[in-house]
Order: C-alpha cells, then sequence, then structure tokens
C-alpha cells in the first residue's frame, strides 16, 4: 500500500492543554480511513493541522509526498473537507450553491457537469429546491458536493454524520463507500462512533486525550480469534529488555509508561500470563478485553454516555 497520509510525532499544546499529544499515524491511498475517539479526544484539532487550519507545535506531517509546511497550496488543491456542518448559502438553490464553490475553487464547469456531481451524492431531484427547504442530512451530501467539485484524490470528513437522523447516517455511510469503491477516493473520516467507523473503514485509529491508542485494519481489530490484553505493570522500565528479549514483544501493540496492551489469541492468555510472572513482572493488574468496544469504552474518558459509542 501506499502512504497517503504521513503523521509524525504530531503535538498540538494550547498553554497548558495538550490537545494532541505526540501523534503518529499512517493514512494509505484508497483508504477509507476512520479516525474514532471521544467528543474532546483531539480529532478536530488533528483534522485543522492537516488542513492548515491551525499551526502543529511541533511533529511533521507529510500528503502526497510532499511535506505540508512547504507544499500547501499544492496539496490543499487535491483535498476536499467538509468540517462539521457544511457552510451553504440558504437562499439559493444546491445548484446554484455548488455553481459558486466551483468558481471559487477556479473549476470551469458545464451545467451537465455540475448536475451529475449532484447525481453522485443523490441530490439531481432537488438541484433547484432553495437550501433552507433541505433536511440536515440533505445538506450534508451538498456539503460533499461542494467539496468534491475540484476532483480531489483525498477527502477529510470531521463528524459527517452529527446530527442526522437513521436515513441521513445511512446517507452519508453509502456515499463515502461510493467514493471509495466506484471513484477511487481516499477518505478520511472523524466519528464518536465506533459502529459507524466498523461499517465503512478498512483501517482506523483510536485516540484519547491527544494520544494514540490502537491503529490497524477494522477486520483485524474487530476480530474475534484476537484479544487485547492490558498489562499494568509495578516495574514496566526495569521489565522492557526481558520483554524485547522474549516471543511477546511482536504481541505488543501499545506502550503507554505503567501499561502495555498487547494482542493475540485468547488461548494464548494463560502461557502469557506465566512467562510474566516467570519474568519477573511486577502486575499490578491484567485485563483481557473481549471486543474492540470493550476496549475503546475502557480506555477513553467515559463522559457521555455508552450509547453515544453505540447507536
Amino acid at each position: 500500500m501506499t502512504p497517503l497520509i504521513k503523521v509524525n510525532h504530531l503535538s498540538k499544546a494550547y498553554s497548558d492543554l495538550k490537545a494532541v499529544d505526540d501523534l503518529s499515524f499512517t493514512v494509505n491511498q484508497g483508504d477509507v480511513y476512520g479516525f474514532l475517539g471521544q467528543n474532546g479526544a483531539g480529532k478536530s484539532t488533528t483534522i485543522r493541522m492537516l488542513l492548515t487550519l491551525i499551526a502543529p507545535s511541533s511533529g511533521d506531517i507529510e500528503i502526497f509526498g510532499m511535506n505540508l509546511k512547504q507544499h500547501r497550496h499544492d496539496i490543499l488543491r487535491q483535498i476536499g473537507a467538509v468540517i462539521e456542518r457544511p457552510d451553504l448559502y440558504k437562499y439559493l438553490s444546491a445548484f446554484e450553491n455548488l455553481s459558486l464553490f466551483a468558481k471559487m475553487s477556479g473549476c470551469k464547469l458545464t451545467r451537465k457537469q455540475l448536475l451529475d456531481q449532484l447525481e453522485v451524492v443523490g441530490l439531481e431531484q432537488r438541484a433547484f429546491s432553495k437550501v433552507r427547504t433541505f433536511s440536515q442530512g440533505m445538506k450534508q451530501r451538498l456539503g460533499l458536493a461542494v467539496a468534491l467539485v475540484h476532483d480531489p484524490k483525498l477527502i477529510i470528513l470531521d463528524e459527517p454524520t452529527n446530527g442526522l437522523d437513521t436515513q441521513g447516517i445511512a446517507d452519508v455511510r453509502n456515499l463515502i463507500l461510493h467514493l471509495s469503491r466506484h471513484q477511487g477516493k481516499t477518505v478520511v473520516v472523524s466519528s464518536h462512533l465506533l459502529s459507524e467507523i466498523e461499517l465503512i473503514a478498512e483501517r482506523m485509529l483510536i485516540i484519547d486525550k491527544g494520544r494514540k491508542i490502537v491503529e490497524g485494519s477494522v477486520k483485524d481489530l474487530f476480530d474475534p480469534r484476537s484479544m487485547l490484553v492490558e498489562l499494568e505493570l509495578v516495574n514496566a522500565s526495569e521489565m522492557l529488555p526481558a520483554l524485547t528479549a522474549s516471543k511477546w514483544h511482536s504481541f505488543l501493540k501499545e506502550e503507554r509508561k505503567a501499561i502495555w496492551i498487547f494482542q493475540m489469541d485468547k488461548n494464548e492468555v494463560p502461557a502469557f500470563t506465566k512467562d510474566m510472572v516467570q519474568m519477573g513482572a511486577g502486575i499490578i493488574s491484567l485485563q483481557p478485553k473481549h471486543s474492540l468496544e470493550d476496549y475503546f469504552l475502557s480506555l477513553t474518558t467515559a463522559n457521555q454516555h455508552v450509547d453515544d459509542f453505540t447507536n
């Protein structure tokens, strides 16, 4: 797979608040990449740095093989984005909005091309209706049409299903899948809904308090044969050389000070526990997580109702 986005040790601090903390991840060309985290986890801050709306405190971003800071204009020409709710002119029609934004983007599109774009997002029957008559789901789809008007290679969507009803969520989900499968677009989708990311993404990243928790393919992370094991130690730094020399090092997915997170088949957990004790691990706790949902809920700072993650 060819990396389209490479983020290395990205951080953003506001006074004493670290909104994004040493974040690294890779998005491959053609991915629908899920960017998952609770509200306030740092998703929107990261996306705004990808779009150069805010500057990082430290770290590097590379998109299309180019450094974002050095090649900002060349990169942004190839990106379409919808950040939260799309900003549309409600007293103009869908066609007029799209035509206006096309001109602002420097695109010379024919009437047919504009109507074809509205057809892609399912608005061809409402092309000449005023936006003020649209449902929130229809506005979201028009916002996506605006983001696509210059035929970008990369599409970034920040919480695209927020505030939508069940049908609106399904419409946006189907559109994202269409863009990936039939138009070959790379799509980055941020959400706090685990179930939505599971349905559309090939790969995903979970963050909490600005830090990466886990990254990988959705298929592997949701594989019922694999289990995530959280091991908390009193002597993690002392144990690291012994772990590195053992077979269990290849199972290590994340290291966060006193907490190590491993991924393995559930049948390997007893042998893993026995080996850790024999190696001298001072175990405070060892917690197998039977699903990614359990794992996500246990690691994120849950100030929201569980339904937020499972609807």
